[in-house]
Protein backbone atom coordinates (compact mmCIF):
# COMPACT_ATOMS: atom_id res chain seq x y z
CA UNK A 1 0.00 0.00 0.00
CA UNK A 2 1.79 3.97 -0.59
CA UNK A 3 -0.28 7.45 -0.65
CA UNK A 4 -0.82 8.05 -4.24
CA UNK A 5 -0.10 11.71 -5.39
CA UNK A 6 -0.98 12.82 -8.63
CA UNK A 7 1.53 15.67 -10.14
CA UNK A 8 0.32 18.22 -12.99
CA UNK A 9 2.93 19.13 -15.91
CA UNK A 10 3.23 22.78 -17.55
CA UNK A 11 5.71 23.10 -20.15
CA UNK A 12 7.60 19.70 -19.42
CA UNK A 13 8.33 20.62 -15.72
CA UNK A 14 6.12 19.98 -12.57
CA UNK A 15 4.31 22.78 -11.19
CA UNK A 16 5.19 24.30 -7.97
CA UNK A 17 1.66 23.35 -6.29
CA UNK A 18 2.32 19.55 -7.22
CA UNK A 19 5.88 19.82 -5.54
CA UNK A 20 3.88 20.96 -2.52
CA UNK A 21 1.14 18.25 -3.34
CA UNK A 22 4.22 15.61 -3.27
CA UNK A 23 5.92 17.06 -0.19
CA UNK A 24 2.45 16.58 1.43
CA UNK A 25 2.16 12.74 0.09
CA UNK A 26 5.44 12.15 1.48
CA UNK A 27 4.70 13.06 4.84
CA UNK A 28 1.31 11.42 5.06
CA UNK A 29 3.05 8.49 3.90
CA UNK A 30 5.64 9.26 6.62
CA UNK A 31 2.92 8.86 9.37
CA UNK A 32 1.42 5.69 7.81
CA UNK A 33 4.73 3.87 7.35
CA UNK A 34 4.62 3.43 3.55
CA UNK A 35 6.15 5.42 0.50
CA UNK A 36 4.63 7.50 -1.43
CA UNK A 37 4.32 7.06 -5.18
CA UNK A 38 3.27 9.83 -7.81
CA UNK A 39 1.62 9.54 -10.99
CA UNK A 40 2.45 11.82 -14.28
CA UNK A 41 0.14 12.53 -17.40
CA UNK A 42 1.03 13.33 -20.47
CA UNK A 43 4.45 15.49 -21.73
CA UNK A 44 5.98 15.91 -18.87
CA UNK A 45 10.54 16.16 -18.72
CA UNK A 46 11.80 12.50 -16.99
CA UNK A 47 14.21 14.66 -15.59
CA UNK A 48 11.87 16.13 -14.16
CA UNK A 49 9.96 13.35 -12.85
CA UNK A 50 12.93 11.69 -11.23
CA UNK A 51 13.51 14.88 -9.57
CA UNK A 52 10.32 14.39 -7.28
CA UNK A 53 12.64 12.02 -5.01
CA UNK A 54 14.18 15.12 -3.50
CA UNK A 55 10.39 15.66 -2.18
CA UNK A 56 10.46 11.64 -0.98
CA UNK A 57 8.92 10.06 -3.85
CA UNK A 58 10.10 6.81 -4.58
CA UNK A 59 8.45 5.77 -7.89
CA UNK A 60 6.56 7.96 -10.51
CA UNK A 61 4.21 6.01 -12.58
CA UNK A 62 4.52 7.79 -16.29
CA UNK A 63 1.58 7.68 -18.65
CA UNK A 64 2.84 9.66 -21.60
CA UNK A 65 -0.12 9.36 -24.09
CA UNK A 66 -0.30 12.39 -25.98
CA UNK A 67 -3.71 12.38 -26.06
CA UNK A 68 -3.30 13.47 -22.38
CA UNK A 69 -1.88 16.10 -22.93
CA UNK A 70 -5.25 18.42 -23.16
CA UNK A 71 -7.16 18.10 -19.79
CA UNK A 72 -10.00 15.57 -20.25
CA UNK A 73 -11.36 14.27 -16.57
CA UNK A 74 -13.17 11.06 -17.58
CA UNK A 75 -9.94 10.40 -19.28
CA UNK A 76 -7.65 11.79 -16.07
CA UNK A 77 -10.20 9.34 -13.73
CA UNK A 78 -9.28 6.37 -15.16
CA UNK A 79 -5.91 6.84 -15.44
CA UNK A 80 -5.43 7.80 -12.02
CA UNK A 81 -7.89 5.36 -10.89
CA UNK A 82 -6.05 2.23 -12.38
CA UNK A 83 -2.78 3.91 -11.12
CA UNK A 84 -4.31 3.70 -7.14
CA UNK A 85 -5.65 0.26 -7.71
CA UNK A 86 -2.05 -1.11 -8.97
CA UNK A 87 -0.57 0.17 -5.66
CA UNK A 88 -3.58 -0.40 -3.44
CA UNK A 89 -3.37 3.63 -2.77
CA UNK A 90 -6.24 4.35 0.66
CA UNK A 91 -4.95 8.10 0.25
CA UNK A 92 -4.62 9.94 -2.93
CA UNK A 93 -3.25 13.32 -2.95
CA UNK A 94 -3.46 16.14 -5.24
CA UNK A 95 -3.36 19.92 -5.78
CA UNK A 96 -6.36 21.97 -4.85
CA UNK A 97 -6.06 23.05 -8.43
CA UNK A 98 -8.68 23.16 -11.15
CA UNK A 99 -7.75 20.39 -12.68
CA UNK A 100 -6.94 18.37 -8.73
CA UNK A 101 -10.44 19.43 -7.43
CA UNK A 102 -11.89 18.51 -10.55
CA UNK A 103 -10.53 14.61 -11.17
CA UNK A 104 -10.61 14.41 -6.91
CA UNK A 105 -14.34 14.78 -7.20
CA UNK A 106 -14.63 12.26 -9.80
CA UNK A 107 -12.10 9.96 -8.35
CA UNK A 108 -14.06 10.22 -5.12
CA UNK A 109 -17.26 9.31 -6.76
CA UNK A 110 -15.81 6.28 -9.05
CA UNK A 111 -13.81 5.01 -5.82
CA UNK A 112 -16.53 5.46 -2.94
CA UNK A 113 -13.79 7.67 -1.50
CA UNK A 114 -14.07 10.41 1.21
CA UNK A 115 -13.23 14.00 -0.03
CA UNK A 116 -11.52 16.87 1.56
CA UNK A 117 -10.41 20.02 -0.76
CA UNK A 118 -8.32 23.01 0.31
CA UNK A 119 -6.66 21.37 2.82
CA UNK A 120 -3.99 22.96 5.32
CA UNK A 121 -2.56 20.46 7.60
CA UNK A 122 -1.78 17.00 8.00
CA UNK A 123 -3.87 14.44 9.29
CA UNK A 124 -4.65 13.84 12.67
CA UNK A 125 -4.68 9.93 12.76
CA UNK A 126 -5.31 9.28 16.43
CA UNK A 127 -8.68 8.50 16.50
CA UNK A 128 -9.56 8.51 13.13
CA UNK A 129 -8.22 10.57 10.01
CA UNK A 130 -9.18 14.04 10.44
CA UNK A 131 -7.90 17.17 8.19
CA UNK A 132 -8.45 21.13 8.35
CA UNK A 133 -9.78 22.68 5.68
CA UNK A 134 -9.95 26.32 4.53
CA UNK A 135 -13.64 26.94 3.93
CA UNK A 136 -15.57 30.56 3.15
CA UNK A 137 -12.88 31.99 1.12
CA UNK A 138 -10.23 31.64 3.62
CA UNK A 139 -11.89 33.04 6.78
CA UNK A 140 -12.73 29.91 8.58
CA UNK A 141 -11.74 26.66 9.10
CA UNK A 142 -12.99 23.46 9.29
CA UNK A 143 -11.80 20.35 10.69
CA UNK A 144 -13.37 16.66 8.92
CA UNK A 145 -12.72 13.19 9.11
CA UNK A 146 -12.16 11.29 6.59
CA UNK A 147 -14.21 7.95 7.21
CA UNK A 148 -13.85 5.94 4.14
CA UNK A 149 -11.71 3.37 2.93
CA UNK A 150 -10.43 5.19 0.31
CA UNK A 151 -9.22 8.85 1.19
CA UNK A 152 -8.92 11.69 -1.08
CA UNK A 153 -7.14 15.41 -0.41
CA UNK A 154 -6.56 18.46 -2.31
CA UNK A 155 -3.95 20.33 -1.13
CA UNK A 156 -4.57 24.21 -0.87
CA UNK A 157 -1.72 26.04 -2.57
CA UNK A 158 1.14 27.28 -1.02
CA UNK A 159 -0.37 26.07 1.82
CA UNK A 160 2.73 24.25 3.28
CA UNK A 161 6.27 24.59 1.59
CA UNK A 162 8.26 22.36 -0.64
CA UNK A 163 10.48 20.02 1.38
CA UNK A 164 14.10 18.44 0.49
CA UNK A 165 12.99 14.93 1.92
CA UNK A 166 15.41 12.71 -0.59
CA UNK A 167 18.02 12.92 -2.35
CA UNK A 168 17.40 9.92 -4.45
CA UNK A 169 15.85 10.20 -8.17
CA UNK A 170 12.32 8.63 -8.16
CA UNK A 171 12.01 5.39 -10.09
CA UNK A 172 10.38 6.54 -13.20
CA UNK A 173 8.08 3.72 -14.36
CA UNK A 174 6.08 3.27 -17.69
CA UNK A 175 2.85 3.51 -17.17
CA UNK A 176 -0.42 3.00 -19.06
CA UNK A 177 -4.18 2.71 -18.42
CA UNK A 178 -5.04 1.27 -21.85
CA UNK A 179 -7.35 4.12 -22.97
CA UNK A 180 -9.22 4.02 -26.08
CA UNK A 181 -10.63 6.41 -27.91
CA UNK A 182 -14.04 6.40 -26.06
CA UNK A 183 -12.20 7.82 -22.93
CA UNK A 184 -12.05 11.07 -24.99
CA UNK A 185 -15.49 11.51 -26.85
CA UNK A 186 -17.70 10.31 -24.17
CA UNK A 187 -17.32 13.76 -22.36
CA UNK A 188 -16.56 17.54 -23.59
CA UNK A 189 -13.12 18.11 -23.58
CA UNK A 190 -12.29 20.51 -20.57
CA UNK A 191 -10.09 23.70 -21.26
CA UNK A 192 -8.01 24.78 -18.32
CA UNK A 193 -7.22 28.28 -19.06
CA UNK A 194 -3.47 28.84 -18.55
CA UNK A 195 -2.32 32.49 -17.90
CA UNK A 196 1.07 32.58 -18.66
CA UNK A 197 2.01 36.56 -18.20
CA UNK A 198 5.48 37.04 -18.57
CA UNK A 199 6.22 33.88 -18.94
CA UNK A 200 4.91 32.88 -15.32
CA UNK A 201 2.03 30.97 -14.87
CA UNK A 202 -0.61 32.76 -12.38
CA UNK A 203 -1.87 30.09 -10.50
CA UNK A 204 1.70 28.60 -10.08
CA UNK A 205 3.63 32.26 -9.15
CA UNK A 206 5.45 33.35 -6.05
CA UNK A 207 4.48 36.61 -6.90
CA UNK A 208 1.76 38.29 -8.49
CA UNK A 209 1.41 41.92 -9.83
CA UNK A 210 -2.21 43.10 -9.99
CA UNK A 211 -3.62 46.40 -11.55
CA UNK A 212 -7.51 48.13 -11.41
CA UNK A 213 -8.94 51.07 -12.61
CA UNK A 214 -6.87 53.27 -10.89
CA UNK A 215 -4.49 53.09 -13.74
CA UNK A 216 -6.84 54.41 -15.75
CA UNK A 217 -6.95 52.83 -18.93
CA UNK A 218 -5.16 49.61 -20.53
CA UNK A 219 -2.50 52.12 -22.23
CA UNK A 220 -0.95 52.40 -18.72
CA UNK A 221 -0.84 48.49 -18.54
CA UNK A 222 2.71 48.97 -19.06
CA UNK A 223 3.54 49.92 -15.49
CA UNK A 224 2.00 46.36 -14.17
CA UNK A 225 3.91 44.64 -16.71
CA UNK A 226 7.07 46.22 -16.38
CA UNK A 227 7.04 45.54 -12.91
CA UNK A 228 5.75 41.82 -13.03
CA UNK A 229 8.59 41.77 -15.36
CA UNK A 230 11.44 42.93 -12.94
CA UNK A 231 10.21 40.86 -10.02
CA UNK A 232 9.77 37.59 -12.13
CA UNK A 233 5.96 37.87 -11.15
CA UNK A 234 3.17 37.21 -12.89
CA UNK A 235 0.24 39.94 -13.81
CA UNK A 236 -3.44 40.08 -13.09
CA UNK A 237 -6.43 42.55 -12.51
CA UNK A 238 -9.40 43.32 -10.87
CA UNK A 239 -12.87 42.54 -12.28
CA UNK A 240 -13.89 45.43 -13.29
CA UNK A 241 -10.97 45.61 -15.32
CA UNK A 242 -11.54 42.36 -17.41
CA UNK A 243 -15.01 43.59 -17.56
CA UNK A 244 -14.19 46.67 -19.67
CA UNK A 245 -11.75 44.61 -21.67
CA UNK A 246 -8.68 46.43 -20.60
CA UNK A 247 -7.03 42.82 -19.94
CA UNK A 248 -8.25 39.34 -20.38
CA UNK A 249 -10.76 36.97 -18.27
CA UNK A 250 -8.13 34.71 -17.26
CA UNK A 251 -6.12 37.67 -15.28
CA UNK A 252 -8.90 38.35 -13.13
CA UNK A 253 -8.56 37.59 -9.93
CA UNK A 254 -11.36 37.49 -7.21
CA UNK A 255 -14.17 35.65 -5.85
CA UNK A 256 -15.73 34.79 -9.27
CA UNK A 257 -12.02 34.60 -11.52
CA UNK A 258 -9.11 33.14 -10.43
CA UNK A 259 -8.19 32.51 -6.65
CA UNK A 260 -4.28 33.08 -5.80
CA UNK A 261 -1.97 32.44 -3.01
CA UNK A 262 1.47 34.05 -3.83
CA UNK A 263 4.07 34.72 -1.51
CA UNK A 264 3.38 38.62 -2.49
CA UNK A 265 0.39 39.88 -3.77
CA UNK A 266 0.95 43.62 -5.09
CA UNK A 267 -2.12 45.45 -5.70
CA UNK A 268 -1.86 48.52 -7.74
CA UNK A 269 -5.28 50.99 -8.10
CA UNK A 270 -7.11 48.48 -7.14
CA UNK A 271 -9.95 49.85 -4.18
CA UNK A 272 -9.87 46.28 -2.36
CA UNK A 273 -13.50 45.24 -2.57
CA UNK A 274 -14.72 42.31 -0.72
CA UNK A 275 -15.27 40.26 -3.68
CA UNK A 276 -11.21 40.58 -4.94
CA UNK A 277 -10.18 39.94 -1.23
CA UNK A 278 -11.83 36.68 -1.58
CA UNK A 279 -9.67 35.14 -4.34
CA UNK A 280 -6.26 37.03 -2.80
CA UNK A 281 -6.84 37.05 1.04
CA UNK A 282 -4.68 33.49 1.32
CA UNK A 283 -1.79 35.57 -0.12
CA UNK A 284 1.76 35.64 2.18
CA UNK A 285 2.13 39.53 1.97
CA UNK A 286 -0.22 41.77 0.31
CA UNK A 287 0.82 45.58 -0.72
CA UNK A 288 -1.46 48.31 -1.47
CA UNK A 289 -0.87 50.95 -3.91
CA UNK A 290 -3.52 53.80 -3.86
CA UNK A 291 -3.71 57.51 -3.87
CA UNK A 292 -6.90 57.03 -1.64
CA UNK A 293 -6.14 56.44 2.38
CA UNK A 294 -9.85 55.37 2.59
CA UNK A 295 -9.48 52.28 -0.02
CA UNK A 296 -10.55 49.11 1.74
CA UNK A 297 -7.47 47.02 0.53
CA UNK A 298 -5.33 49.03 3.21
CA UNK A 299 -7.16 46.90 6.11
CA UNK A 300 -6.10 43.93 4.26
CA UNK A 301 -2.72 44.50 3.76
CA UNK A 302 0.60 44.05 5.04
CA UNK A 303 2.06 46.76 3.39
CA UNK A 304 0.13 49.57 2.10
CA UNK A 305 1.72 52.80 0.46
CA UNK A 306 -0.57 55.78 -0.38
CA UNK A 307 0.28 57.91 -3.45
CA UNK A 308 -0.37 58.08 -7.30
CA UNK A 309 0.51 54.69 -8.74
CA UNK A 310 2.08 56.86 -11.86
CA UNK A 311 4.56 58.13 -9.09
CA UNK A 312 5.09 55.00 -7.06
CA UNK A 313 5.11 51.50 -9.64
CA UNK A 314 8.13 53.51 -11.98
CA UNK A 315 10.40 53.91 -8.81
CA UNK A 316 9.33 50.38 -7.70
CA UNK A 317 9.97 49.05 -11.04
CA UNK A 318 13.85 51.10 -10.76
CA UNK A 319 14.65 49.85 -7.71
CA UNK A 320 13.47 46.49 -8.79
CA UNK A 321 15.77 46.29 -11.55
CA UNK A 322 18.25 47.45 -9.92
CA UNK A 323 18.60 44.41 -7.71
CA UNK A 324 19.35 42.19 -10.73
CA UNK A 325 21.98 44.75 -10.80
Amino acid sequence: MSVLVFVEGFNGEIKKSSLEAATYGYQVAQQLGTSATAVAIGEVHEDALAKLGEQGISKVLYDADSRLNDFVADAYVKVIAKAAQQENAKVLVFSNSNIGAAVGAKLAVRLNGSLATNVTTLPKTDGGFIVTRSVFSGKAFAEVNLTSDVKIIAVKKNALEIANAGSGAATIEKFSAELTDADFVAAPKETIMQDTSGGVLLTEAEIVVSGGRGLKGPENWHLVEDLAKALGAATACSKPVADLDWRPHHEHVGQTGIAVSPNLYIAIGISGAIQHLAGVNSSKVIVVINKDPEAPFFKAADYGIVGDAFDVVPKLIEAARALDK
